[in-house]
């Protein structure tokens, strides 16, 4: 699967999450998913939580997220 086909499971809805980015057009936001993985659910976790999830939903958030900090920089305050 390339990454523009990852990518296009990544959809919005202004209906859903005020616009958020969701799985699919799903009520599973980008975020939500990223908070679980963050806090340690296993991605066979997540699928099994969400039996219409499939594993490349859990890649194409992970992709997202790349993107979207890829042109973000943070700057360190001096204490």
């Amino acid at each position: 699967m390339t990454t523009d086909d990852l990518l296009q499971r990544i959809t919005w809805n202004p209906a859903i999450y005020a616009g958020k980015p969701i799985v699919r057009g799903h009520r599973l936001a980008v975020e939500h998913v990223l908070d679980q993985l963050a806090a340690g659910t296993t991605v066979e976790e997540l699928l099994a939580g969400h039996p219409w999830l499939e594993r490349e939903d859990v890649q194409a958030c992970l992709l997202y997220a790349s993107r979207v900090v890829g042109g973000e920089r943070i700057e360190s305050r001096a204490a």
